[in-house]
């Protein structure tokens, strides 16, 4: 998968389509990424103990990787790998450079 946790990702397809967020997770068997405030689902949740109240809690969903685009300063961008020294590395499809 070209996309990790930590980068910073656009979606390009879906009911956020056109937003940025920060990538939290990634589910690498599936093919899934959990983006920080996108694709947000209220689940309602019951009241654990006696006395006290439900809630309804907000959770950001897994969006398909193939829906959301490496960000390179205010650009999405394709990803590719190069091998250097020996090492398999990102790099910006575009420009070349290494990321």
């Amino acid at each position: 998968m070209k996309i990790r946790k930590g980068d910073t990702v656009k979606v390009i397809a879906g009911k956020d389509k056109g937003k940025t967020g920060t990538v939290l997770r990634t589910i690498v068997e599936e093919n899934q990424v959990i983006v920080e405030g996108l694709n947000v689902s209220k689940r309602h949740q019951k009241a654990r103990r006696k006395g006290s109240v439900g809630q309804i809690i907000e959770k950001s969903m897994p969006l398909d990787a193939s829906n959301v685009a490496l960000m390179e300063g205010d650009k999405a961008i394709r990803v590719g790998y190069e091998m250097q020294d020996g090492k398999k590395v990102r790099v910006a499809r575009p420009s070349g450079k290494k990321i």
